[in-house]
């Protein structure tokens, strides 16, 4: 069951300052209660979770806001209708799954000598290929999630372009020097965003 887009994470920030984070329910009750109308074009609320800025119509009340946000197109509501499948009862399909491989004489012949055999070693060798591709994939979601809020709230500040290039390049010093005199705010919101980013493995 997908989680209700009001349940999300998320900041809100007015001009450079960060004004209240929580979930996207909680962001948009305190914003409705403390912020007068005047003030929202100041306003720009982030999805936590993906560095992207959330699209927010505040007219009528907080129940109007939040279920303007619920019926999104192509958000999934929380129905029955939407909930996976139950389980068939009986045994879970456990187990060795086979299949054909196709490899050179030589290779086979280093599989064969390898601790345990072919097959232990192929599948070490797979889960190893697996962990350093999720490693690498972490590190390119980072990278997105934190384009995504320096192209919004930081495209004309210093050093923005040296800061992207640095960030894609995975140089951590190189990226932390370029933000270090960027509003405190913004600059920390950034830190958090790109903590993956860096991480090797």
């Amino acid at each position: 069951m997908q989680d209700s887009p009001v349940e999300i994470n998320c900041t809100a920030f007015v001009g450079r300052k960060h004004f209240v984070k929580g979930t996207l329910q909680h962001v948009v009750k305190v914003i409705k209660e403390n912020l007068e109308e005047n003030t929202l074009v100041d306003l720009l609320v982030f999805d936590d979770s993906t560095g992207k800025p959330i699209d927010i119509d505040f007219r009528g009340s907080l129940e109007d806001v939040l279920d303007r946000l619920n019926s999104k197109p192509g958000r999934i509501k929380d129905t029955k209708e939407n909930e996976q499948p139950a389980r068939r009862a009986g045994r879970p399909k456990l187990g060795v799954v086979s299949g054909e491989v196709t490899l050179l004489p030589r290779q086979w012949d280093w599989l064969k000598a390898q601790p345990g055999g072919a097959s232990v070693t192929l599948r070490k060798l797979i889960d190893e290929a697996r962990r350093a591709g999720e490693n690498g994939n972490k590190v390119r979601v980072a990278q997105e999630n934190t384009y995504h809020f320096m192209t919004a709230m930081a495209g004309d500040f210093p050093q923005y372009e040296e800061a992207l290039r640095a960030l894609y390049a995975a140089n951590e010093d190189r990226f932390y020097e370029s933000i270090k005199d960027w509003t405190p705010d913004i600059r920390d919101y950034i830190k958090s965003l790109s903590s993956n980013a860096f991480t090797q493995e």
